[in-house]
């Protein structure tokens, strides 16, 4: 189940004769003091801090963040139509409701909100050192944890940490990029980013352009539309744009509000509804499905019935298949599209110059502010140093291709884990419960290492390799590797899926339910059996415990089958979806 080699690297000092004396003289299990670094406050910052809160007692985190707020992404976006991209109902913790949400696809400030009462209501902004940007990381044989640089932004001091697991929650898409267009620097005009938006520039009455058909993009022209003079948009490629992901655009009324928040029974069904939504889409994925195939055709019908013109149907509707790129919401994108204020020029633009733009069809479009919707960096790279076993860099490790453990882990970078790393179900389905989930492996993982003799633990190489051979394979036989240029594949057209899970969310929930401690190489303090300890157990120590808990009059023991386990956990049974069509399991 685990590596053969019982002892850390010479030197090590918790392998010493009086530490191991030190935990002989304790009962089993005894729990010794955790020390957790976290790169970010975002979501899964903030989730990390609270699931630790509630299940651990000794320990100590920090979240540091560059920011001078917390929530991440939903802080840094202010863009203009900066809105969530699936329904906001099921863009919530499962266990943590909001039932005011004022539409079905809400505003990025009422999401900023959301997470930052989930901090207050559950006091996690004590773990946060904000305005703090990691700039380094390396891993320290002799101690068996990481040494961490950290800049104080308002100083610029460096201070130096430690810990004992080093955990990057820092998000895929959070390291935003201007165009790699030449002469960006010589505009003279407003130049803006849609990840750095400044909420000071006033476009009214003003000509603007704008670069890019990416959810941003598609999320700010018609934003602006009413307030601009003219939108000058370039499109370089041809994009799905779905009217919504499974439930249309609605504005909540007072009255639909005050039910959900009367009535918990009625909003955990429209929410599990939401979610069903989301989970059913995944068959669609598949290349040649049934489901893709009546999928494209819809979605072509209703691209043309809101564009209502010939040549713009040629140039914006794509060959490649739906779900190629990540479908985005776009609430009026296409029919303002055909807006007489609009003007679209298709293809590449050759260079940036004082004015505005110069295009492949030879002319150049002067704009008075050019927007950049142009995302981020997707490689996964991080962005700061993170030194591993060997001196190994991550940042040069995935040079080329990013490979996880996962989506969480990394071989020959112990004690460091990732929140949504590569090949997370990103784009699979819900996402904030594939977070939930990996935060529970990471915890499981670091309950081991708190409460046995662990030195460090980090995925074999050899189990990282059959991983990206599985996920390669199975790519194979999905719309994600089709000629499309996509952040799925690190904004190329034709490279490996590094972003997406092989498999839907739900399949993600039952693939990390429990740690395959035999694909990971674990390290001990001396012996592996040191934490046995005294010989007394934490209940005997533990005057307030029942010492006979285990008698009782029926057998109420979880099922230990996965089968029996998964039956009752999804409440196998309750649901008929005979009278359904069988479009959500066909192909299953």
């Amino acid at each position: 189940m685990t590596n053969d080699n019982v002892s850390p690297p010479n030197g090590v000092q918790p392998g010493t004769a009086s530490h191991q004396d030190s935990i002989l003289q304790k009962p089993i299990h005894e729990e010794r003091p955790l020390k957790i670094i976290c790169v970010g406050a975002g979501a899964s910052g903030l989730l990390l801090a609270y699931k630790l809160q509630r299940s651990f007692e000794k320990f100590d985190l920090t979240l540091y963040d560059k920011n001078d707020e917390i929530s991440g992404t939903w802080y840094e976006n202010k863009y203009p139509g900066c809105a969530c991209d699936v329904p906001a109902h099921t863009y919530t913790w499962s266990f943590e409701p909001k039932t005011d949400w004022s539409s079905v696809y809400a505003g990025s400030d009422e999401i900023y909100t959301y997470f930052d009462n989930f901090a207050e209501k559950y006091g996690l902004r004590k773990y946060c050192k904000l305005q703090h940007e990691v700039s380094g990381a390396t891993w320290n044989e002799t101690k068996g944890g990481w040494d961490v640089q950290v800049t104080d932004l308002r100083t610029g001091d460096i201070v130096s940490d430690y810990c004992d697991f080093f955990i990057n929650a820092s998000g895929v898409l959070n390291a935003w990029k201007w165009p790699t267009i030449p002469g960006l620097e010589n505009y003279k005009g407003q130049l803006l980013h849609t990840a750095r938006w400044d909420t000071s520039v006033d476009l009214t009455g003003k000509h603007v352009g704008l670069i890019g058909n990416g959810s941003s993009a598609i999320q700010v022209l018609p934003a602006i539309h009413s307030k601009v003079n003219k939108i000058t948009t370039f499109l370089r490629s041809p994009a799905w744009v779905s009217p919504a992901q499974g439930i249309e655009q609605h504005i909540f009324t007072e009255e639909e509000q005050r039910k959900f928040a009367d009535d918990p029974e009625a909003h955990l069904t429209y929410r599990k509804f939401a979610e069903e939504q989301l989970n059913s889409l995944f068959t669609m994925f598949f290349a040649d499905s049934d489901v893709q195939k009546a999928t494209f055709d819809s979605m072509v019908a209703v691209t043309k019935e809101k564009l209502k013109n010939s040549d713009l149907e040629t140039k914006l509707i794509p060959k490649w298949a739906v779900g190629c790129r990540r479908i985005t919401p776009g609430i009026g994108y296409l029919e303002t599209l055909g807006s007489e204020k609009v003007e679209i020029v298709y293809g590449g633009i050759q260079r940036i110059t004082e004015h505005g733009c110069f295009c492949e069809d030879g002319q150049e479009y002067p704009v008075d502010v050019l927007i950049c919707a142009t995302g981020f960096d997707t490689s996964y790279r991080p962005r700061f140093p993170i030194v591993g076993v060997d001196g190994k860099n991550l940042a040069e490790e995935w040079s080329q291709e990013a490979k996880s453990y996962l989506g969480m882990a990394v071989s020959d970078f112990p004690n460091y884990l990732v929140i949504v790393g590569p090949n997370s179900p990103i784009g699979n389905g819900p996402v904030l419960i594939a977070i939930e989930a990996q935060i529970d492996y990471m915890l499981k993982l670091i309950d081991r290492w708190q409460t046995e003799n662990i030195y460090s633990m980090s995925p074999k190489m050899e189990a990282v390799d059959d991983f990206i051979a599985h996920k390669d394979q199975f790519m194979e036989k999905t719309v994600w590797i089709q000629e499309c240029r996509s952040w799925y594949k690190n904004n190329s057209a034709s490279g490996k899926v590094t972003a997406l899970w092989p498999g839907s969310t739900m399949h993600y929930l039952e693939a990390i339910a429990q740690p395959r401690y035999e694909d990971w190489d674990i390290k001990y303090k001396g012996n592996r059996f040191a934490y046995l300890g005294n010989g007394y157990s934490q209940t005997e120590r533990d005057q307030t415990a029942d010492w006979a808990y285990y008698i009782r009059d029926h057998d109420d023991s979880p099922y230990l089958s996965r089968g029996k386990q998964r039956k009752v956990e999804t409440k196998s049974g309750t649901v008929d979806r005979s009278s359904l069509g069988s479009e959500l399991v066909r192909g299953i």
